[in-house]
């Protein structure tokens, strides 16, 4: 049982409204739902080709129910989405204290708001412990506890804290003057992902993005990320919809369902499921987008990288 209100949860859309009606059917049928505010924040149209998807999005928006409250933040401008995410990330941790973060074409299990606020609230006061995540890739589940602690981040549902968002840096020069070559091995996941080359992108201009960001923000700090054995949320954005997903399925494992009735008690990084997560990165390496062609990208795979434009601001 919670001991304290719900996390408010924010929604980050632009000109996708059925992928936005989506989510926010499947997080009005979490249990939580009806005790928990929900913010939408409308990115405006970037050119005239957007403004009536754009229009529609914001028609769904307001038309949200199943909540405690709705709030719609139409932007009066284009942020983009990586400006857009972390200002309202920064708004809400200011005036919450913490926040859970969705995208406009995550579809979450009915167990997801529970599991977050239940790790929202049994790890407020564990500084180390900066992110939750709902998302896991599709791994052997043998032998791993139900959640357990990684040392890098997720962008396909997540949440943080205010103290833990207060480190937040996109200071990519500072990240690499810091960065010993050990440094770079451990960011890039022992070499299973070109996470580094991405954060290089950002600081050069190649690419706009938040979520490795925030990644190098959690790394710098020592920090843990929670995540759970099996996936409570699916991405249904890799459908040639978004401005940052290209069709992946490999990459979208489906909403399991499954509630996590334990949390870990220990704060380490679990040696097993990171081992797993290496093994499938490399595994798909040449084959499909990294879990956030939204935050996690550039480095792309060969055949990859002349199709898509490099990712954008979502880990």
């Amino acid at each position: 049982m919670l001991l304290s209100a719900p996390a408010p949860v924010a929604v980050f859309a632009y000109a996708r409204p059925d992928h936005l009606r989506a989510t926010l059917d499947a997080l009005a049928a979490n249990e939580l739902a009806e005790r928990t505010e929900l913010v939408i924040f409308s990115d405006a149209p970037k050119d005239d080709a957007a403004r009536d998807a754009v229009r529609q999005a914001r028609a769904v928006a307001r038309a949200a129910t199943g909540f405690a409250a709705v709030r719609v933040v139409e932007r009066e401008r284009n942020y983009g989405l990586a400006d857009s995410i972390v200002d309202g990330v920064t708004a809400l941790t200011k005036s919450h204290g913490r926040v859970i973060v969705l995208e406009d074409d995550i579809v979450t299990a009915p167990c997801f708001l529970r599991y977050m606020n239940q790790a929202l609230e049994r790890y407020a006061d564990q500084d180390r412990v900066m992110h939750v995540a709902a998302h896991m890739f599709d791994i052997d589940p043998a032998g791993l506890p139900e959640a357990f602690f990684l040392g890098h981040s997720s962008c396909w549902g997540w949440a943080t804290w205010k103290r833990a968002w207060d480190h937040f840096s996109r200071d990519a020069d500072a990240f690499v003057r810091a960065g010993t070559p050990q440094d770079v091995h451990r960011f890039n996941l022992d070499g299973a992902y070109d996470y580094w080359g991405q954060l290089l992108a950002n600081r050069d201009g190649r690419l706009k993005t938040w979520a490795v960001y925030w990644y190098a923000s959690v790394y710098s700090k020592g920090g843990l990320c929670l995540h759970p054995r099996a996936s409570l949320v699916e991405n249904i954005g890799h459908d040639g919809s978004g401005a940052n997903c290209l069709h992946a399925p490999d990459w979208a494992n489906k909403a399991c369902g499954d509630a996590v009735s334990h949390l870990p008690d220990r704060l380490r990084v679990e040696d097993l499921a990171l081992a797993r997560v290496q093994a499938h990165l490399r595994m798909l390496t040449g084959k499909a987008p990294v879990p956030c062609r939204k935050g996690l990208l550039n480095t792309l795979f060969t055949r990859m990288r002349r199709l898509v434009a490099p990712l954008l601001g979502g880990i």
